[in-house]
């Protein structure tokens, strides 16, 4: 074990875990037991800090070691994080204001709040709700990898103390500062992260040699390490790298930790400077995905793993290790670990705002009051950490890894219901619902013939669907995500006018809601349509 790399990790994260605590006072202007202060952070935050809450919850430690360690493995294939985080901004610029603004105006706290409201539909927004905390529970399991990657770069191996310890402080502060804790540790993760990042873009390949010699080596080494993997993509692989990229984008703030950033924001135009912003992070997101060209070049090894085999995703601590002095290097692994609970902690947050307003407050408890509500959600986010912690302890990682790629073609079935949503109210919300029953059933129809040969898996193996299965003579492949939330649009379109003489359900919001601004009256938390509390219309 390296004791300078180990003490500055656990330096950083005692500065952090106070930061934590004392961030349960900051900015605050009510009570913590209620949803919007607890959950939201008040729904008060400016600019930056909102820009470096959302980032911190986008860009992830498991973003900081997985990309990297992709570009390593695979070559050109790895930078799709870089354009759909791109194309992700001005996709969601308008749509994102509307949902701040309905959000104010309502008392909305999640995405199905808002679903069940607009279209009148406790089942719909349930559908909403479940989809969310499905695909945010394998999220939040990855981001315990770059932990753990951290731990085993510095020597610590077959020993989960460190990682348990550092989830039990993360729960602890998380429980008793709500969203507040992790908007104000992102000031210092993503501080942090810009430093490593920008020093190693620099000082790394001046030590190789210059980007000349770093993209030579990753040349001739790439076809040796992988059939797919080149500097440049093959011809089978753009539609694959393509659908990826934009359909990851669509998703992208579907999630409901993106969700509670955008809400947890205190004007409509601090929502739109934001998607403006952000996009800084793409530029420090295609810096950091160099890095795995790099630890080409200086013939980086992947430390082994709790199983004792190589585990590709420390190339980048390793790497650090190699190129730079230990105090660096423990700077840099700090960041990292610290990149992994700010997310861990928001989207614990939103899982748990999520299944409280959603789940049980309609069909448990419609008579919970506020204090109720923020106390049910603290004790399930704890739930859901420790469920997450169990999931890397006692279950293949590889599991969850499968189960996060999977987890962007799962929330984008619910695409129809709130975007469209936003913007009308043509669609029926039976046409809705029965359009995402058919979108989720054919995905895992779809992934159940993906097989994974590099772990033995014969079914869902990956997010990408052999365009050979429908008889077609080539060796492309489409990410599931696109053709699945299309035939989920195309039903809910042609049921619309088949369901035109059900009732629609009651509509709670008001065309100026959509438009709302910071100061307009608040009508407060989501009032409980007649009959809810015993029927699922």
């Amino acid at each position: 074990m390296n004791g300078v790399e180990f003490g500055i990790v656990i330096a950083l994260f005692v500065v952090v875990t106070v930061v934590g605590f004392v961030a349960a006072r900051w900015k605050r202007s009510g009570s913590l037991h209620h949803l919007n202060e607890w959950g939201l952070g008040g729904r008060n935050f400016g600019t930056w800090v909102t820009w470096f809450l959302v980032g911190g919850d986008l860009y992830t430690a498991y973003t900081f070691v997985a990309v990297p360690a992709l570009v390593f493995s695979a070559g050109a294939l790895g930078f799709f994080a870089v354009p759909y985080t791109i194309v992700a901004y001005p996709i969601v610029f308008l749509a994102a204001a509307r949902l701040w603004s309905v959000a104010h105006r309502q008392g909305y706290v999640t995405a199905a709040d808002f679903v069940r409201g607009r279209h009148g539909s406790n089942a719909l927004g349930v559908a909403v709700a479940l989809t969310g905390i499905v695909a945010t529970m394998p999220y939040i399991a990855l981001q315990m990898v770059g932990i753990q990657a951290v731990i085993e770069a510095i020597g610590i191996t077959n020993n989960h103390w460190p990682l348990i310890i550092a989830f039990v402080v993360l729960a602890a502060y998380t429980y008793s500062s709500g969203l507040r804790a992790p908007a104000l540790i992102a000031f210092v993760k993503d501080t942090l992260i810009y430093i490593v990042v920008i020093v190693a873009v620099v000082y790394i390949p001046y030590k190789l040699g210059g980007y000349d010699k770093i993209f030579d080596a990753a040349a001739k080494a790439l076809p040796a390490k992988a059939s797919k993997g080149a500097l440049t993509l093959h011809d089978a692989q753009y539609l694959a790298y393509s659908t990826l990229a934009f359909g990851s984008a669509l998703a992208l703030f579907l999630y409901p930790h993106a969700v509670t950033g955008v809400l947890a924001a205190k004007s409509r135009d601090t929502v739109k400077r934001n998607m403006s912003l952000l996009p800084a992070y793409s530029l420090m997101l295609g810096f950091l995905a160099l890095l795995g060209y790099m630890a080409i070049a200086a013939r980086v090894k992947p430390a082994n793993g709790t199983n004792g085999k190589p585990d590709s995703n420390t190339i980048v601590p390793m790497l650090f290790d190699n190129q730079f002095p230990s105090w660096f290097a423990g700077i840099a692994f700090g960041a990292i670990a610290i990149g992994a609970l700010v997310p861990a902690a928001i989207m614990s947050i939103a899982a748990a705002n999520t299944f409280t307003r959603d789940i049980y407050r309609p069909y448990l408890r419609p008579t919970a009051s506020p204090r109720e509500e923020a106390q049910v959600s603290k004790i399930v986010s704890l739930v859901v950490k420790f469920g997450a912690l169990l999931v890397i302890l006692f279950i293949n990682v590889q599991f969850a890894l499968d189960f996060q790629l999977i987890g962007g073609i799962i929330i984008i079935q619910i695409l129809p219901a709130v975007v469209f949503g936003l913007y009308t109210r043509w669609f029926h919300r039976w046409a809705l619902l029965i359009g995402w029953v058919a979108g989720i059933a054919i995905s895992f129809w779809m992934l159940w013939y993906v097989p994974n040969p590099a772990t033995n898996h014969k079914h869902f193996g990956g997010a990408q669907w052999a365009l050979s299965h429908i008889g077609i003579d080539t060796k492309s492949a489409i990410w599931i995500g696109i053709p699945t939330v299309l035939i989920n649009m195309v039903l809910a379109a042609l049921l619309t006018p088949f369901f035109a003489k059900l009732p629609r359900g009651v509509d709670q919001t008001d065309e100026s809601d959509y438009h709302a601004e910071a100061g307009d009256v608040s009508v407060g938390a989501m009032p409980l349509s007649p009959g809810q509390e015993t029927v699922a219309t």
